[in-house]
């Protein structure tokens, strides 16, 4: 990837810095590395189509533009691999050792949901031009809306406020961090990496598909991102093909 040469845009409201920054990519006006951070969304972007409620200013929205042409565009869960360990690396900061990654990118805190990440990319015929990674984190906010299963937020772990904005900048250099390792360092060292701080790892969870639900032991996460499963026979599973059933 090309070298850090970002700027930091912050906005009191916004539908979505996902959209914001990918208008500027339209633009022609991005740059590897430039991110939005917004105190509010109104129709944030989460994965399956979902909306992420961004809290009142009181959370982390921020979407980082990425230049990924270095990447294989045949395996993009590299760059959704980086991200999450950046992801994983700020929180921890904060959280301790009880936090963990939810395949494919979500972090958790124990059993509970603090983080999301949605990337989104503009691929013209075979490269892989731009991605932007969208990082909703859960800080200041303390009540949820009841219909979400599992929220935590930074200050119910540590009964502390936080400025989300240094926090966000804080996120956005680990990112970076992270996506700069892809070249830097072989994917399988990240990947044990990953591996290590995976959620439930080696432990029993129900996974629905269709409309059937079954149990597996967690195992681990291919190098192209699909869940490492077993109960009598191993078996692998591609993201959107079955539901985490907590």
């Amino acid at each position: 990837m090309p070298p850090d040469a970002s700027t930091f845009v912050i906005l009191t409201q916004v539908d979505s810095t996902n959209n914001y920054a990918m208008a500027s990519v339209h633009e022609g006006l991005a740059k590897h590395g430039n991110a939005v951070f917004s105190r509010y969304q109104t129709q944030g972007k989460g994965q399956r189509g979902r909306e992420w409620y961004s809290g009142d200013g009181g959370n982390i929205a921020l979407s980082v533009i990425l230049n990924p042409e270095q990447l294989e565009l045949s395996h993009p869960f590299q760059l959704s691999l980086a991200v999450a360990l950046g992801s994983y690396d700020f929180f921890s900061i904060y959280a301790g050792e009880e936090t963990s990654i939810k395949w494919p990118n979500d972090v958790y805190w124990r059993d509970r949901k603090a983080a999301g990440i949605l990337i989104e990319n503009i691929i013209s015929g075979k490269k892989w031009k731009w991605a932007v990674a969208g990082i909703g984190v859960n800080v200041n906010q303390t009540t949820f809306d009841p219909e979400l299963k599992n929220p935590v937020s930074l200050k119910q772990i540590t009964g502390k406020n936080f400025d989300t904005i240094e926090l966000a900048k804080e996120l956005h250099q680990c990112v970076m961090d992270r996506t700069r390792q892809l070249s830097e360092r072989p994917f399988g060292i990240l990947l044990e990496e990953y591996q290590s701080h995976l959620y439930r790892k080696d432990s029993t969870v129900k996974l629905k598909k269709d409309n059937m639900t079954f149990e597996v032991i967690v195992k681990g996460v291919s190098a192209t991102g699909q869940l490492k499963t077993f109960d009598v026979i191993e078996k692998q599973f591609d993201f959107g093909e079955v539901e985490w059933i907590l």
